[in-house]
């Protein structure tokens, strides 16, 4: 006698309840790995970018906003500082680098940083080909942009102002790839990186046009030497004490903004967190919900087919065998919805993340580590098993002649 065919009839002799139990299961397995994906992409994200950033210094405005302008390169600076001033401060003994960084133009998207040679070293960034910047207008992709864009060592292409891709205001200067870098999986990957005199001198022509007056010229070029400016300075400490009070004296002595990546990426992965537990509590509900259909429904089948089951008994089937029938299905069911939710989950954030990607080329996602999903399947085969065994306590139970004598 197949267990295994008997179970799978059984499956079969009621769809809809099968397919509920396989549904309602599956809606909580996606919700479940989908937020736990997104909350260890997430920190994953935070713990990577960081890199040996200790302290970002920008202009005045929201700390946040320069964190993840900085750092995370997602948000739009928060002004400029005067690259000057920004020296000075990386003089104080105890800093151990000063890596400055200036924004303002993209490519199809991508960001172009200017910086010097010591960004790299942040984010342990090798290059895969060619070397690195040596003179103004050469630039170093990140893995992911080349890919994307499909450029190679020796290509040229002209950026656009701003850090939105736009056709409006295009720059004249073409700036020409010398090095592309390995793929790090951070945010490295994303970006085209130059030096700080590309930067300047794409803008510093730019003005020079609109000047277009020559007895300006000279004086005009004169003031832009003086004055500067970069975006933000990423600054590693030589030992964590000066956390304490560098930032603060920053704060209330000049008119920059000191702020800390790890406190604010920190704070703003605690407000998310609120917002994945949630969905993890209405998760765990549903699973909740969809193991009392199972028990539900096996348990009806228990009840409704008694008579077959007693006259199994009688064929020599023992309560094992019949136990293992109910929890086949049960197993079954559990298997197929994992299977379900598994796929939901891998096509659901997929969708998701390739949308964003699409807006603003990022591809946080990172793998969920195996244990987490055996967690998971665990739990909810568990779960299971646990409404299959209460589903089956009639069978134990079970007095053979007094229902084979009531049937008849």
């Amino acid at each position: 006698m197949n267990i295994w065919k008997i179970s799978i009839q059984n499956i079969k002799t009621k769809p809809l309840y099968t397919f509920l139990s396989i549904c309602i299961l599956a809606l909580s397995i996606t919700l479940l790995l989908g937020i736990e994906q997104l909350k260890h992409s997430f920190k994953n994200q935070i713990e990577t970018n960081l890199g040996k950033i200790d302290l970002v210094i920008g202009a005045k405005g929201s700390p946040l906003q320069l964190v993840l302008a900085s750092v995370l390169h997602l948000d739009n600076p928060t002004g400029n500082i005067s690259y000057s001033e920004a020296k000075k401060i990386g003089k104080n003994p105890r800093i151990k680098s000063v890596v400055p960084i200036s924004y303002g133009d993209n490519y199809k998207g991508f960001r172009i940083v200017g910086t010097t040679n010591d960004f790299q070293k942040i984010y342990q960034a090798e290059l895969e080909t060619g070397r690195h910047v040596e003179k103004s207008m050469e630039v170093v992709l990140g893995a992911t942009v080349a890919k994307t864009l499909n450029i190679k060592e020796g290509d040229t292409f002209l950026s656009s102002h701003g850090l939105v891709e736009n056709s409006v205001d295009v720059h004249a200067d073409e700036l020409t790839v010398v090095g592309i870098l390995k793929p790090t999986q951070k945010v490295i990957d994303r970006l085209i990186v130059t030096n700080l005199e590309s930067v300047w001198d794409v803008h510093h022509h730019e003005e020079e046009v609109d000047e277009n007056q020559t007895e300006h010229h000279h004086h005009h070029y004169e003031t832009a030497e003086e004055e500067k400016e970069i975006t933000s300075l990423l600054v590693t400490f030589k030992s964590p004490r000066a956390l304490l009070t560098f930032p603060i004296k920053i704060n209330e002595s000049t008119n920059m903004l000191a702020a800390l990546p790890k406190y604010e990426l920190h704070k703003l992965y605690e407000y998310t967190s609120v917002g994945f537990q949630t969905i993890s509590w209405i998760a765990y509900l549903i699973l909740v919900m969809s193991c009392l259909t199972i028990f539900i429904s096996l348990y009806k089948m228990v009840k409704e087919r008694a008579f077959d089951l007693a006259i199994l008994r009688t064929y020599g089937a023992s309560n094992f065998q019949l136990i293992k029938m109910v929890l086949y299905e049960g197993v079954l069911i559990a298997f197929l919805a994992f299977a379900l939710g598994f796929l939901l989950v891998k096509i659901g954030l997929n969708y998701v993340v390739d949308f964003i990607a699409s807006k603003s080329q990022r591809n946080i996602l990172q793998e969920l580590p195996f244990q987490e999903v055996l967690h998971l399947g665990g739990l909810v085969l568990l779960m299971v098993i646990f409404s299959a065994t209460l589903a089956l306590y009639p069978i134990i139970k079970m007095n053979i002649s007094t229902i084979l004598s009531h049937e008849k």
